[in-house]
């Protein structure tokens, strides 16, 4: 018999969460409600566990094949505060490093456990996982997009300034796959983004098509100033994510992207400054503003932490998953 017509265990379908676009809105919004109120009621405390422990006995394989400190950290610390544990699964450490499928690799570890967390340098591999695994799979970052990092991003600007509907953000800098998710996220949230970046280094033409078409708006274009100009917000990334290379040439191409109190001048009087770290300060963001005012970077770290339990307690939670992000006495 051939391997893959071996079944997995009868379970319900998984809630996988690989890209933003694959949920709906509605569901989005509750996911960073749930978060919110799980913020909420932990605030304060010396050990801020959840007071349900609606994870208890849950156990989520974190699988890293990529450097990672807020999405290992977030995931780690999350899935312990609401009752669950976690073990750390590098690919060094597995039968995948000797050319175990990931077939076989998702259908073994669905029956060790709960939910599983990739961070990968090949979409495809998120893909072939959650097609065979049964059980929800989350997406830590890939080439293509890093949509837990955009659920912390929203949670952060909406803390700070109020419901992100109808407000402006601008991204400036390389079109990566922060941009991307931050792109599928316009739409779903229906705020205005506007992205400035190189001619050689544009946002993924299919996502801004896909949110053009579910009712995003997006401007794309090359002149920083212009994307900022009166924004609510202002967006940055590395210049060099994990998949480059870096190179003179390159940091030549990003030098009139680089966010710098200038820049921000032309933003709204109380935009924010957002970055997903780790931070190179001088290249893409000067000191004066990363330190600033404006910046709020490290709010946006903590709430990798908050979001992640949003997500969390969604795909593992049942059909009373929104209830654990109310207070209980």
């Amino acid at each position: 018999m051939n391997a893959l017509s071996t079944n997995a265990p009868n379970r319900a379908q998984p809630r996988h969460f690989l890209d933003l676009k694959d949920l709906d809105a509605a569901t989005l919004r509750a996911i960073l409600d749930v978060a919110a109120g799980i913020k909420r009621m932990q605030h304060g405390r010396a050990r801020p566990l959840h007071p349900r422990l609606p994870l208890r006995g849950r156990m989520l394989g974190l699988m890293l094949s990529k450097p990672s400190t807020r999405t290992r950290v977030s995931f780690e610390v999350g899935m312990r505060q609401l009752g669950g544990d976690v073990i750390l699964l590098s690919p060094s450490d597995m039968q995948l490093g000797r050319g175990e499928t990931i077939a076989d690799t998702a259908r073994v570890l669905s029956r060790f456990v709960d939910a599983m967390v990739l961070r990968t340098g090949k979409t495809q591999n998120l893909r072939e996982l959650a097609k065979w695994s049964s059980v929800p799979v989350i997406n830590g970052l890939t080439p293509d997009s890093h949509p837990v990092q955009i659920l912390a991003d929203i949670m952060t600007f909406e803390e700070h300034r109020g419901p992100i509907r109808g407000r402006t953000l601008a991204w400036v800098g390389d079109g990566n796959n922060v941009a991307t998710s931050f792109i599928e996220a316009a739409a779903l949230f229906g705020f205005r983004l506007r992205l400035a970046t190189p001619p050689t280094h544009m946002p993924d033409a299919r996502a801004v098509e896909w949110a053009r078409a579910h009712g995003g708006d997006i401007t794309v274009g090359t002149d920083a100033a212009q994307a900022v100009a009166g924004a609510d917000a202002v967006i940055t990334d590395t210049w060099v994510s994990m998949s480059d290379n870096a190179s003179e040439k390159r940091a030549h191409a990003f030098e009139p992207y680089r966010v710098d109190a200038a820049l921000m001048a032309h933003a709204a009087p109380d935009a924010l400054f957002l970055h997903c770290l780790p931070a190179h300060i001088g290249e893409e963001v000067t000191a004066d503003v990363f330190e600033g005012p404006h910046s709020v970077v490290f709010d946006e770290a903590e709430n990798r932490l908050h979001a992640q339990k949003g997500l969390l307690v969604w795909a593992l939670c049942g059909d009373d998953w929104q209830s654990f992000g109310k207070e209980t006495a």
